[in-house]
């Protein structure tokens, strides 16, 4: 009853997860960049550079909390 549906539920986590994934590994480089670009260290960084590096960091780790939600969302299911 409703097997294909569940199916498809999981298969659009996996998808969001996935998805999640890849922009958390955007975001990260995107600051690995920003580090790179001011010697390795964030105490080199102008302003701007310093705002969008805590700007990046703090989305990072929001796309982190996320991330770790949706992977108990599946493991659950396994359940």
């Amino acid at each position: 009853m409703g097997g294909a549906n569940e199916h498809d539920d999981l298969l659009d986590q996996v998808k969001i997860y996935q998805r999640k994934v890849l922009e958390y590994e955007a975001i990260n480089d995107d600051i690995n960049a920003l580090i790179m670009a001011n010697s390795g260290r964030s105490e080199d960084m102008s302003d701007d550079d310093l705002k969008r590096y805590r700007e990046l960091a703090h989305k990072r780790d929001e796309m982190l909390h996320e991330i770790r939600w949706l992977e108990q969302q599946l493991l659950n299911d396994d359940d």
